[in-house]
């Protein structure tokens, strides 16, 4: 009986082990399928939301070019990074270019940018009041309280003629870089997250649209106004492709960009996400 207990014992351990090494492995045995298969592998680290669901919608176009493109999904924002960095992942695609440069400042990386695909915009939300014609003077405005996001709430309001901000202020501006305030607006600041609920507290808010979804506003049909592809938060803040410096006319990653660009996932874009995402391109 005892030799029997130990063999089967003896049985679980190796299975334990197989199944242990098959998740490790998983992964080149992919990469060795793409080879046989005449296929070249492009693995790139992604967010899953709205990133990885939006690299999905080009793996056919690689593959008729023979690109297998092996997407892994990342929750944090620091290994995508340091796995394109050590080789483990050919690009990433989920973050601006200030993190980015203030990752490769803090870290000592040498990611570059090869192009930019969306933006996340801001938008105007009502609360009391239905409208910017309708602001009254002494109106109060709901904006988020830190310093990126706050400037991106001034420059969205001064493209619509509420308020002018200080040229020298840019992506910096607070309330106190206003220098023309005719409707004589009042300024709440609040951590971004908490902008859903002030709403009906205060005339307007401005609010990052990874907010306002899930808070259940559509930034196409509630917002009375949204940052432009154009405008300076927009380019600024445009989520890119990063490879490591050196690999950015990699064929893989130049048809990635095409392929990401193209017609067909701009109107991916505009289908899915009701303007919480916009195309860059």
């Amino acid at each position: 009986m005892k030799k029997l207990f130990a063999m089967v014992m003896a049985l679980a351990m190796v299975l334990s082990l197989a199944a242990c090494g098959s998740g490790a492995a998983s992964k080149d045995d992919a990469a060795a399928s793409a080879a046989a298969a005449g296929q070249s592998v492009l693995k790139v680290a992604a967010s899953p939301s709205p990133h990885a669901e939006i690299l999905e919608q080009v793996k056919p176009i690689l593959a008729e070019q023979g690109i297998d493109l092996q997407v892994t999904e990342y929750e944090d924002y620091v290994i995508p990074n340091t796995a394109v960095e050590d080789g483990l992942e050919d690009a990433n695609y989920f973050q601006h270019a200030p993190y980015l440069d203030n990752f490769n400042q803090e870290n000592g990386t040498h990611l570059v940018s090869v192009g930019s695909i969306h933006y996340e915009p801001m938008g105007i939300f009502p609360g009391k009041t239905a409208s910017l014609e309708e602001l009254a003077d002494g109106a109060t405005v709901a904006v988020p309280n830190d310093v990126t996001n706050e400037a991106r709430a001034l420059q969205l309001l001064q493209a619509n003629g509420l308020i002018t901000i200080d040229e020298a202020a840019g992506l910096n501006a607070t309330p106190n870089d206003i220098v023309d305030n005719p409707k004589n607006l009042q300024f709440k600041e609040l951590e971004a997250a908490h902008l859903p609920e002030a709403v009906k507290d205060v005339d307007i808010a401005v609010i990052n649209g990874n907010y306002a979804i899930p808070a259940g506003f559509s930034v196409s049909e509630d917002a009375l106004a949204i940052e432009a592809a154009d405008s300076e938060a927009a380019q600024t803040f445009a989520n890119l492709i990063a490879v490591k410096e050196g690999n950015e006319e990699d064929p893989r990653v130049k048809a990635l960009l095409e392929a990401l660009t193209s017609d067909t996932v701009k109107e991916y874009i505009n289908n899915t996400y009701n303007g919480a995402v916009q195309p860059i391109f």
